[in-house]
């Protein structure tokens, strides 16, 4: 195999109110000559993607002779005001931004979003990125993910795994666990230490990721179905969000999860990991390249979570070329050279899910290690996605409604109520349920 897509792609989501079309028929006028290309994305210049971009915009300045504007934005500045950006006379040529249907499905059924079918076609995008990976850069008409116009390009892939702090685990005699019953277990053992053993942080994504993982471990495909892209009804009285919400409650009883982690974001819990707070951090393969860098002296390990077949995940985040910049062909030329082997071989080698490798070009072990446990999920089919796409306002209704039950302040029948209120009222809202 000449690529990590054939291992990758092999396994790893709005048609436009106004159809808008790509190389050079968009509606919006096109520079003729352009000197400048804006870039917005928001990756650690420490993390994988964030070493892949810098090289993908060093290639990109001498191929082309075009300066990038590039600017770092955090993931909550472009996830808050992207409508009103993508609006405004001061978009950006090229956006990473965040997949599924409240995000870039929303946008894209906006009619903020260029549809780059023409621009698939030309650099043959659809080879490198297909299957489950593909999903998330297609929209139809509604904004729901998987099927109608290509909107956003990725480049890697990620899944959310559980970060275990071998040293600590060390000091305290405890084993790395291998199934759930041994987690739970772990866990105890740090707790009769004094040590809380999980870095949660509740005030942004990383406990509602923990909180589907959950779910996930009691969930099948015909769950997934319904709950992300409104294929049936979710019954929130049932196992899988019950199980996941109990779960939690009872792990904050416990002292696995702090209740002083209500306030605490992402990076900060990151962060507290990465320190030798904690011994254990349930997130994203995103911060895989970080630690590598920015801890090459703590021994550290990572897992699926143990006894689920289904694991959050998805294609990495996409880059979208918004309907209103004036340079979409240069834009497209950049993203190719992001999908490019020698962008992509470095993105593996520091760490990150690239789909379109030389496998025999990732030397560093545990990168490949990394690689081969994604491969392995979408083998089995296994990215069950996250649970903040299904509408616009529920990244943030999921966090309040978590931080509630972590502060005692909900118990678990009114948490899941009040997330059924706020998910029903936001599908019906947007208006993509038959």
């Amino acid at each position: 195999m000449k690529t990590l897509s054939k291992l990758v792609a092999a396994g790893v989501a709005v048609a436009a109110l106004f159809s808008v079309a790509g190389c050079g028929s968009q509606s919006t006028q096109q520079e003729k000559d352009p000197k400048t290309l804006k870039v917005w994305h928001y990756e650690e210049s420490s993390g994988a993607q964030g070493k892949a971009w810098d090289k993908a915009i060093e290639i990109f300045e001498k191929k082309y002779g075009v300066k990038v504007e590039f600017e770092k934005k955090s993931f909550e500045q472009i996830r808050q005001n992207a409508s009103q950006i993508l609006n405004s006379d001061q978009v950006p040529d090229v956006m990473e931004y965040n997949k599924g249907n409240a995000t870039a499905g929303l946008l894209a059924s906006q009619g903020l979003l260029t549809d780059l079918g023409d621009y698939v076609k030309e650099y043959g995008w659809d080879k490198k990125i297909s299957g489950s990976l593909a999903s998330t850069g297609k929209y139809d008409d509604k904004g729901i993910m998987g099927s109608g116009n290509w909107y956003g390009i990725t480049n890697y892939g990620e899944d959310v795994v559980m970060y275990y702090n071998q040293d600590m685990f060390n000091k305290y005699g405890i084993q790395i666990p291998k199934t759930y019953d041994e987690l739970e277990a772990a866990m105890q053992k740090f707790v009769d230490n004094g040590v809380t053993p999980l870095s949660e942080g509740v005030a942004e994504y990383p406990l509602q990721h923990l909180w589907w993982q959950l779910a996930l471990s009691k969930a099948d495909n015909k769950f997934i179905d319904a709950y992300e892209m409104y294929k049936g009804d979710v019954d929130w009285s049932d196992e899988e969000l019950t199980y996941a919400t109990q779960t939690i409650a009872d792990w904050v009883k416990k002292g696995y999860i702090s209740k002083d982690s209500t306030g605490v974001k992402a990076e900060d819990a990151g962060q507290a990991f990465m320190n030798g707070t904690y011994p254990m951090f349930f997130s994203g393969t995103w911060w895989f390249g970080r630690f590598q860098t920015e801890i090459p002296d703590t021994n550290w390990t990572f897992s699926t979570f143990p006894d689920s077949k289904k694991v959050v995940g998805s294609s990495g985040n996409i880059w979208v070329v918004p309907e209103r910049s004036t340079r979409k062909d240069l834009a497209a030329k950049f993203i190719d050279i992001t999908l490019s082997t020698e962008v992509q071989n470095l993105m593996g080698n520091a760490g990150g899910l690239p789909i379109a490798a030389d496998p025999d070009a990732i030397t560093d072990e545990k990168s490949k290690e990394l690689i081969e446990s994604f491969n392995t999920v979408l083998k089995n089919d296994g990215l069950g996605f996250y649970p903040d796409w299904p509408t616009s306002t529920f990244y943030d209704e999921l966090n309040a409604s978590l931080q509630e039950l972590v502060n005692g302040t909900s118990d678990v029948k009114k948490t899941l109520e009040q997330m059924k209120t706020n998910y029903d009222k936001g599908v019906a809202d947007a208006g993509v349920k038959e």
